[in-house]
C-alpha cells in the first residue's frame, strides 16, 4: 500500500478544530461492502460512500464528516493502493461533504452540481470546493467504465446528483433515496416533495432488476425496494393533499398520525425524520 505523506498524516490526526468537534466519532466503524470487482459501498456516519477502484485510480462519491477521514482512507487503502483522484458530491450537506477539505488537500479533484459550489463557497476553504461543476449532466470515463452523472431538480436540495456506473450496474442516489425510512427534504435549500418524487422516477428509469443501489442513507438496495419507497412518497402525498384540499392547517396535518400509519408501522419514522416531521414537510411543500 502507498503511504500518506507526513504532512497529510499530521493534518488528519490534528484536525481537532472543526464544526464537528463536539461530536464523538471514536466509536464509528467504516464497513465495506463489495458490489462488483471494482465498485464498493462504505458505511460509517453520514451519507453512504461509493468507491470505484482500478487502473485510473480511486473515485469516490461523498466524504462524510471530516473527523472520519482517517478511517475512510484506511478502508479505501484496504481496497486499493491507488490514490484518490476524483470526488463527486451528491449535494452540499455536511454529512456528505465534511471530508472534502481533507481529501482535497491530498490532491483529489472535486466534482459537483453548480449549486453545491454556490452553497459551499462562503463557508468552506478552497480545497473543499468543487473545481468542476455542471448544470445538467456529465459523463466520467474512469476505471474502464462510463459513469453517468445527472442532476435532478429541487428534490432533496437544489443541487442533487445521481451517479450510474454503466458497466457495474450500480446507482448512487445521494439523499434522493433513504432506504426504508422517511427522507429529509430540505425545503430551505430548494428541495420539494414533487421534485423528490420526480427524482426517484428518474432513478428508476436508468436501472433494472439487477441494479445495486447505494442510497444516501440506509442499507444497500434494489429496484423493488426503490419502487416501494416511491409508493410511500406518492401515498403520503395523496393523503396530505386531500387534507390541504379539506382546509386543514399545518398543525392539524402534522398531528394526524393516520396519514402515515401504514409506513409508521413499517418503521419508516424510526430514524432522523419522524412521521410528524414528514407530514409537516409534505404540507409545507405541497401547500406552496
Amino acid at each position: 500500500m502507498k503511504s500518506l505523506k507526513p504532512t497529510a498524516i499530521l493534518m488528519l490526526l490534528f484536525f481537532s478544530i472543526s464544526v464537528y468537534a463536539q461530536r464523538n466519532f471514536d466509536d464509528v466503524k467504516i464497513t465495506t461492502t463489495k458490489l462488483t470487482d471494482q465498485v464498493y459501498m462504505l458505511v460509517g456516519s453520514g451519507g453512504n460512500i461509493g468507491v470505484s477502484v482500478g487502473e485510473d485510480g480511486v473515485f469516490i462519491i461523498d466524504t462524510q464528516f471530516a473527523p472520519l477521514t482517517p478511517k475512510i482512507l484506511e478502508a479505501i487503502q484496504n481496497i486499493s493502493d491507488q490514490p484518490i483522484k476524483i470526488v463527486a458530491n451528491t449535494h452540499h450537506h455536511g454529512d456528505h461533504t465534511g471530508g472534502n477539505e481533507n481529501i482535497g488537500d491530498l490532491g483529489a479533484t472535486i466534482i459537483a452540481h453548480d449549486n453545491v459550489r454556490k452553497r459551499l463557497i462562503d463557508k468552506s476553504p478552497k480545497s473543499a470546493l468543487p473545481v468542476i461543476t455542471f448544470n445538467d449532466k456529465l459523463h466520467l470515463q474512469i476505471n474502464n467504465e462510463q459513469v453517468m452523472v445527472f442532476h435532478v431538480e429541487n428534490a432533496h436540495t437544489d443541487g442533487d446528483a445521481m451517479l450510474y456506473f454503466t458497466e457495474s450496474n450500480v446507482l448512487h442516489t445521494g439523499d434522493t433515496y433513504f432506504n426504508a425510512r422517511y427522507p429529509f427534504i430540505d425545503l430551505n435549500s430548494g428541495g420539494s416533495v414533487n421534485g423528490y418524487i420526480d427524482a426517484v422516477k428518474s432513478g428508476l428509469m436508468v436501472i433494472d432488476e439487477e441494479t445495486k443501489i447505494i442510497p444516501g442513507h440506509g442499507d444497500l438496495s434494489n429496484k423493488a425496494e426503490y419502487f416501494t419507497f416511491l409508493n410511500m412518497l406518492e401515498t403520503v402525498k395523496i393523503a396530505v393533499l386531500q387534507e390541504i384540499n379539506n382546509g386543514k392547517s399545518e398543525d392539524e396535518v402534522a398531528s394526524n398520525s393516520a396519514l402515515t400509519k401504514t409506513f409508521d408501522n413499517l418503521g419508516y419514522g424510526d430514524h432522523f425524520i419522524n412521521s410528524e416531521k414528514m407530514r409537516r414537510t409534505f404540507y409545507k411543500s405541497l401547500k406552496e
